[in-house]
């Protein structure tokens, strides 16, 4: 008796074909010259498998750094009881990653399609800006409750505080994104939120 072959699985194998393809390219020729046509050779399909499931070239870039950062945990920032230590943790991981030139130029590229088309934007706050935001806050909430952190802080607030001098400076490429540079951001941003 034959097997039929699942069409799912099949399915499963294409994306995951294509979105190793994506993140392969962007590496290698970069986002400008970077092509549906050339993603779907790649990734040994057709383009109208691609358009199937994604509207351009921005969104299958998207979830193919998307993937890399989805392993089936939920996401949970350290939690060791120092709010000080677990922050400098997370900003030096950030600000290693904005720094490392691997992920650089598909970050920026991504960055610019994000501004410039509402329903990536969507997208993008939906599935990963939104889920790691509250994570962030999830531990901001912890550290309150521990006395660490004003009980009256505005959480929102506290991540723009950490996270927007580091985005503008990589943005701008203003300066160095250091560990240094991590640290004093944590540091400036606790004195303005730790109790009275």
């Amino acid at each position: 008796m034959s097997k039929q072959p699942d069409p799912t699985r099949r399915s499963e194998r294409s994306r995951q074909a294509i979105l190793d393809a994506a993140r392969e390219l962007v590496s290698e020729v970069g986002y400008a010259k970077l092509s549906i046509e050339a993603i779907a050779a790649r990734a040994g399909v057709g383009k109208q498998t691609i358009y199937r499931w994604w509207r351009s070239k921005g969104a299958v870039v998207f979830d193919a750094f998307l993937a890399l950062s989805q392993d089936g945990d939920s996401i949970a920032l350290p939690d060791t009881g120092d709010i000080e230590a677990d922050l400098k943790t997370v900003m030096r991981a950030t600000a290693a990653e904005f720094a490392d030139p691997q992920f650089e130029a598909p970050i920026r590229a991504l960055n610019t399609e994000i501004a410039n088309d509402p329903e990536l934007a969507a997208h993008y706050r939906e599935k990963l800006a939104g889920p790691v935001d509250e994570a962030k806050k999830a531990r901001l909430r912890s550290a309150q409750q521990a006395g660490q952190i004003a009980a009256d802080a505005d959480l929102d607030l506290a991540l723009e505080l950490l996270y927007a001098p580091l985005f503008q400076r990589w943005l701008h490429r203003s300066g160095p994104l250091t560990p240094e540079y991590a640290d004093a951001l944590v540091d400036l941003a606790l004195k303005a939120l730790r109790p009275d």
